[in-house]
């Protein structure tokens, strides 16, 4: 049977950006600049690099700005019109009209009801989530290569990135169990946990923020129970989909640069290494930071 095609992103962007207040208390996290980008706009551009077509917002008080960033800016565009420059710097990464939606999670529950919020939206399809924070260099196209993987292979309906994390941080992540490896870039997984003790982590393998899942997850977190941390856990409705349906998780064995921008030091990190990788910046930046390191 011929998959439907995937055509909907799913963007949780609700947090309240704790880790980065005060810089959080009135600009959404998503918002702090990877160089001179959003770090939102990253994953949009990602997804839309994918083939994806339609964005999902789900978002929370205070995140009108996000909204705001992928609206048209009239003023802005006159001038730079006006002063002959080229507009191509704030119209790259914006979905078409019709193709952005946002919708409101307004309680903190956690990543799986912040999925549930998006229901309406998602019409017996399968669909990518993404979860800004995790930046990926776009140079390994995760996004394009799980779809690939998707549209190719029959029996997968749970997708998942993954990286091999060391042991002292694996019990921040939801972690594959059961792992058998298909090939090069692709695993097969009989379970998911979430957050787990090191000492009971199944294997080293950690979800990254980048999901393909089946519409008929959305019949397990209707009814899912309040997990880890007090929160209702994807990890958790992925497992009840496979238990559910009797279907494995596959996991996409991601190789390439990775930085959590939820933190300030990976979100520092990335811009760095986004700014040596750009021709524009590289010298600058290498003398500053030569020139920083040298007193320490």
């Amino acid at each position: 049977m011929k998959k439907n095609k995937i055509k909907k992103a799913v963007l949780p962007v609700a947090g309240l950006g704790t880790r980065f207040l005060p810089a959080t208390k009135a600009i959404p996290k998503e918002m702090l600049p990877v160089l001179d980008k959003p770090v939102i706009q990253y994953a949009i551009e990602e997804a839309m690099d994918a083939g994806i077509e339609e964005f999902i917002f789900v978002t929370g008080r205070g995140k009108v700005m996000i909204e705001d960033h992928f609206d048209i800016s009239y003023e802005l565009e006159s001038h730079l019109s006006i002063k002959n420059k080229v507009l191509d710097i704030i119209r790259k990464g914006m979905p078409k009209p019709g193709k952005a939606f946002f919708t409101r999670q307004q309680h903190p529950k956690g990543l799986g009801h912040a999925i549930y919020c998006a229901k309406s939206f998602l019409n017996n399809e399968p669909f990518i989530v993404i979860l800004p924070d995790e930046f990926l260099k776009s140079s390994d196209m995760c996004l394009k290569n799980m779809i690939d993987i998707y549209n190719k292979t029959e029996d997968i309906d749970l997708l998942v990135a993954v990286l091999q994390v060391s042991s002292d941080k694996i019990s921040k992540y939801g972690v594959l169990g059961g792992v058998v490896n298909i090939n090069d870039h692709l695993v097969s997984a009989k379970s998911v946990v979430e957050k787990p003790k090191k000492e009971e982590a199944p294997s080293d393998l950690a979800i990254i923020g980048r999901y393909i899942l089946h519409s008929n997850i959305f019949d397990i977190l209707e009814n899912q129970e309040i997990g880890i941390g007090g929160e209702v856990q994807l990890t958790d409705s992925i497992l009840g989909f496979m238990n559910k349906f009797n279907k494995n998780l596959f996991g996409y064995l991601y190789r390439g640069e990775r930085y959590d921008c939820g933190s300030p030091i990976g979100l520092m990190e990335a811009s760095l290494r986004v700014g040596i990788s750009d021709v524009r910046y590289k010298k600058d930046i290498i003398a500053l930071l030569k020139d920083i390191v040298k007193d320490y």
